[in-house]
């Protein structure tokens, strides 16, 4: 996930920042997901009371604070158990 415009907003602003300063100013910013969409208000709130010192602190938290939105498929695992009737890997031993 990309968030070009939501990058080039925040190296303009004046460093370091409050998340409540953040969400003063860009809070009503949205982001768009594959499953929907946030705002950077919502995903910053999430992350709780912060100091960013640049802009790439601010990008870093709303790339790791956005929700389930932004996975595809979820609760997949492609590690999971066969389910019954469904044949797996065969063991093989030498």
């Amino acid at each position: 996930m990309r968030l070009p415009t939501t990058e080039r907003a925040f190296v303009d602003h004046s460093y370091p920042s409050t998340t409540a300063e953040l969400i003063a100013d860009y809070g009503d910013s949205e982001i768009a997901l594959p499953n929907g969409s946030e705002t950077v208000g919502e995903i910053l709130d999430r992350m709780g009371d912060e100091t960013y010192e640049n802009s790439e602190a601010v990008s870093q938290a709303l790339l790791t604070g956005v929700s389930h939105k932004a996975i595809g498929r979820r609760f997949y695992s492609d590690r999971d158990q066969y389910t019954p009737g469904e044949h797996g890997p065969q063991q093989v031993s030498f």
